[in-house]
């Protein structure tokens, strides 16, 4: 492996499901700490994409590489991989601690207690993390399951709709937890048919549609350049403050309670971290040309997002 090898590389990659060609020549690369979302409606073939990469789903055709070698069942490169597919598998009459713990040993740290630790911290289930896990609700058990996937510190992060299905507060605590691992050089890639959910929390996106890429690069090129977000604060000038010192800031302003954040690679998700660190409350927010937008106008506003 060079070091310049991409986390991801797929090159002409097809996938025939019987009559079905669910991937229809794929070329797509990850690089190194990008959070990348791969978006589309139900059945543009995100999912058989990422069961492809960890080795679950042998392609009809095309190369596909992690860190610079070949995906096949069970090859070593999927050590550097954690993943959450298919939703998380569990033993129901353990703990969800002691299902980490399980889960660990399998891992290239092995049963590291700094591991384990911070796997408890993401899963955020407080003393329900000693509850047996068939007592979890969907959403305690999705939250285990991408504490499991981020057990052996991985380099390379795969989620499969990571917030289909929870509730608000979950869907934030998900969000933050792949910000959180970004921010420490995870490179992530999740799929979403929510076009706003892969621009709230994604550098990067690669649109699809019936198996074939029809847009790739950054959330903010393809949205439209420059990026504006509207927020409203409750506390304006204290907000300011902390959205200036953020690296992709551009430019903020305020306008009485509203504040207008500019620059070319801002996410949401980062400055709403950023404002709820400092105990600002954000009341709502929206931006300007969106990546919903950019999607409709490559593919026709009549077609189906979701």
């Amino acid at each position: 492996m060079a070091p310049s090898d991409p986390p991801v590389l797929i090159d002409g990659l097809t996938k025939r499901l019987g009559a079905i060609v669910a991937i229809d020549g794929l070329d797509l690369v990850v690089e190194a700490g990008q959070v990348l979302g791969l978006a589309g409606p139900n059945g543009a073939g995100k999912s058989v994409t990422l069961k492809i990469l960890l080795g679950l789903v042998r392609p009809t055709s095309g190369r596909v590489e992690l860190f610079g070698e070949p995906v096949r069942p069970g090859a070593p490169i999927l050590g550097r991989v954690g993943a959450l597919v298919d939703g998380p598998g569990f033993v129901p009459h353990l703990s969800g601690r002691e299902n980490l713990v399980l889960a660990s040993r399998m891992t290239r740290n092995g049963e590291n207690q700094a591991d384990l630790d911070r796997a408890v911290e993401i899963a955020g289930l407080g003393a329900a993390i000693d509850r047996r896990y068939r007592t979890y609700s969907h959403g305690m058990r999705y939250r285990l399951g991408l504490a499991q996937a981020l057990l052996g510190d991985p380099d390379l992060l795969l989620l499969d709709e990571p917030t289909t299905g929870l509730d608000p507060a979950h869907i934030r605590d998900v969000r933050d937890a792949i910000a959180a691992v970004a921010s420490d050089g995870t490179t992530v890639v999740f799929s979403s048919h929510l076009l706003s959910e892969v621009e709230q929390v994604c550098t990067h996106a690669a649109v699809m549609q019936r198996g074939r890429l029809i847009a790739s690069g950054s959330v903010t090129d393809l949205a439209g350049g420059t990026v504006g977000i509207e927020l409203r604060v409750d506390e304006p000038e204290r907000a300011c403050e902390v959205l200036a010192d953020l690296a992709a800031v551009g430019s903020v302003s305020t306008n009485g309670a509203t504040i207008l954040v500019e620059g070319r690679s801002i996410r949401p998700a980062d400055l709403l971290l950023a404002l709820d660190a400092a105990s600002v409350r954000v009341e709502s927010f929206r931006r300007g040309r969106s990546l919903e937008d950019a999607y409709l106008s490559l593919v026709g506003e009549d077609t189906p997002i979701a």
